[in-house]
């Protein structure tokens, strides 16, 4: 994965997390804009979420950080 996304997701988790607790949930869509301006990277994002992890659509975002760090 992309420093670029990592560093995305870890700002975006930490952002929701601040914003709603720890239990709040989010989806790989969260790192993007409602346009879909980078295909390639959306679709890196996606192939992380689903195909390497297997998760589900939503999970928590402290799950998502905690796996992000760990790469």
């Amino acid at each position: 994965m992309r420093a670029a996304l990592r560093k995305k997701i870890i700002q975006v988790c930490d952002s929701k997390i601040a914003g709603k607790g720890p239990e709040v949930g989010l989806s790989f869509y969260a790192f993007f804009a409602n346009r879909n301006d980078d295909p390639a990277l959306l679709m890196e994002a996606a192939h992380w979420w689903i195909m390497v992890h297997q998760l589900d659509h939503f999970e928590k975002a402290v799950k998502i950080k905690r796996l992000v760090e760990a790469i």
